[in-house]
């Protein structure tokens, strides 16, 4: 990546993108991710061309911090942002946690519309242009690259969010981001914000503006791509556009918009869009969010057609009814290859094909799994590779791991014996229940006591047919934090054990797990 890719002027067509999975997508209600899984998450947003990468909030914990600071050192190509509120320690943390990244950014924000400041801030709004200024300055002696964030921009009144964009380019802001916080204005609305902070803004050329836009109307992407129209040249965004509440504008809806409608849209981006199916799957994995079927660009559905007028048109032509290519966005057009008599060659090939390349060890271990797949299954689809890999990298570290199940259930009793493996100690233990699944979740929770609540449950088949691969999504909520994780099996039942196991770990610390089982 040249430096020029986040030194983009509003007279560029150069586009930076921003990307928040890290950090704002995770603030998604049970999307928690682990370290390993932020730092792997990581190196594929950078191979992909993200510019910059928000990797988190280091005052929030110790372990954001780590996260943070380790994706700095790792990062090859991309800025590391670390996210900071307007306040001296914030901001010294952030700073202490993005030094060793090669292009290490601050990212401090402030609220400014009259609701934050009379009912979050109690500031005035000249004492909150003094807290701009002093802490915008704070973060540019630490770091050459500053963003400064107006948090609720698009209900805060023109006068006073051009003062304060101005105090902050004063201080040393490098970017303006004028966030639509609440997922509140309309496309127009908010070119024209852009256009007038712009236009009134002395100096507002040596900074560079960006959209943050989220989708409580179903306008993200909308909006953000209003915004470039108004000269901002950075759009944050997130994969699958998980985040807040309703979340965030999804990145690989921005970039193949851009990379699309050039005729309309007349910019550009670094990202290789090659790897957007990709990074839609193994976000979905370490978050256990699942993508909605007829999620634009990603979604199962997107290529897919049932309609026999489109089916029609698709082989006479596929631009009748396909405004851009499968491969453009890194999907596959094979389907049923892979089988009990494919080689271990021939399955590196095809998850090669698939966007993955594994270690060796790693790769065996798949390898065995498709091998066991193959022998349940007719036929193995790639949706049944990618889980299983999916499963394969994400679970690798997990403390608690399931080692065996049997279920008995019927009319007249459920019952379940099940062996876990708690860092390398097996235990076994039975139980009943309410039927099979509660038998299940109850024998785990006798092997690891927890008072965490099962506040999700979720079945779905990974493909069609009786003998498809169940997923099962789990979600325990334990006093204000929640995790959600997922499990696949051929056999629904141990998908549902998987699945809980998963979201154990996730809600649980390593020593707590282990001081926690039961003798």
């Amino acid at each position: 990546m040249s430096s020029s890719s986040t030194t983009a002027s509003s007279s560029s067509n150069r586009v930076v993108i921003f990307d928040t999975t890290l950090r704002d997508g995770e603030q998604c209600p049970g999307a928690t991710m682990t370290f390993e899984d932020k730092l792997s998450t990581a190196v594929m947003l950078d191979d992909m061309g993200v510019d910059i990468i928000e990797a988190g909030f280091p005052i929030a914990s110790e372990g954001d911090f780590e996260a943070v600071s380790e994706i700095a050192r790792q990062t090859k190509r991309a800025t590391v942002a670390g996210l900071a509120r307007a306040i001296e320690a914030d901001i010294a943390r952030a700073g202490a946690a993005v030094r060793h990244a090669k292009r290490p950014r601050i990212h401090t924000f402030v609220s400014t519309s009259p609701i934050h400041l009379a009912h979050q801030m109690r500031k005035s709004e000249d004492e909150v242009l003094d807290i701009i200024s002093r802490t915008v300055t704070q973060a540019r002696g630490l770091v050459d690259d500053v963003e400064w964030s107006a948090m609720d921009a698009t209900r805060t009144p023109i006068d006073y969010l051009c003062r304060c964009v101005e105090a902050a380019i004063r201080a040393g802001a490098t970017t303006i981001n004028l966030p639509d916080t609440v997922g509140y204005a309309l496309p127009d609305e908010y070119r024209a914000m852009f256009s007038q902070v712009r236009e009134r803004v002395p100096q507002a050329d040596k900074a560079i503006f960006s959209v943050h836009c989220h989708n409580d109307l179903g306008l993200a992407v909308a909006n953000s791509l209003a915004g470039l129209e108004g000269g901002a040249r950075q759009i944050e965004c997130t994969i699958n556009g998980i985040g807040e509440r309703a979340g965030n504008a999804a990145l690989e809806e921005v970039v193949m918009a851009i990379k699309t409608r050039g005729d309309g849209l007349p910019y550009a981006t670094g990202i290789d869009s090659t790897w957007l199916t990709r990074a839609s799957k193994q976000v979905s994995a370490v978050t256990a969010f699942p993508v909605q079927y007829n999620k634009a660009i990603v979604g199962r559905n997107a290529f897919a057609h049932e309609s026999g007028i489109h089916q029609d048109g698709m082989l006479k032509n596929a631009s009748t009814y396909e405004i851009m290519t499968p491969e453009s966005v890194g999907v596959s057009k094979t389907s049923l290859v892979m089988g009990k008599h494919s080689g271990r060659h021939a399955f590196k090939e095809k998850l090669r094909e698939l966007g993955y390349e594994l270690g060796d060890n790693a790769l065996q271990d798949a390898f065995k799994r498709f091998k066991d797949l193959a022998d349940r299954k007719k036929h193995v689809y790639d949706e049944d590779l990618v889980s299983l890999v999916d499963e394969e990298m994400v679970h690798a570290h997990d403390h608690i791991k399931l080692v065996a199940l049997t279920v008995i259930a019927g009319t007249m009793a459920q019952s379940a014996t099940l062996t876990l493996d708690v860092e390398g100690v097996h235990h076994t233990r039975q139980g009943t229940g309410n039927g099979p699944v509660d038998a299940i979740f109850g024998t785990i929770r006798s092997i690891v006591p927890h008072e965490a609540d099962l506040d999700l449950f979720q079945i779905h088949a990974v493909t069609g047919g009786t003998d498809a691969q169940a997923e099962v999504s789990v979600r325990l909520k334990h006093e204000n934090r929640s995790v959600t994780a997922r499990g696949t099996d051929p056999d629904t039942l141990v998908a549902c054990a998987r699945a809980y196991v998963a979201a154990l770990n996730k809600l649980s610390g390593r020593q707590k797990a282990v001081a926690a089982v039961a003798g």
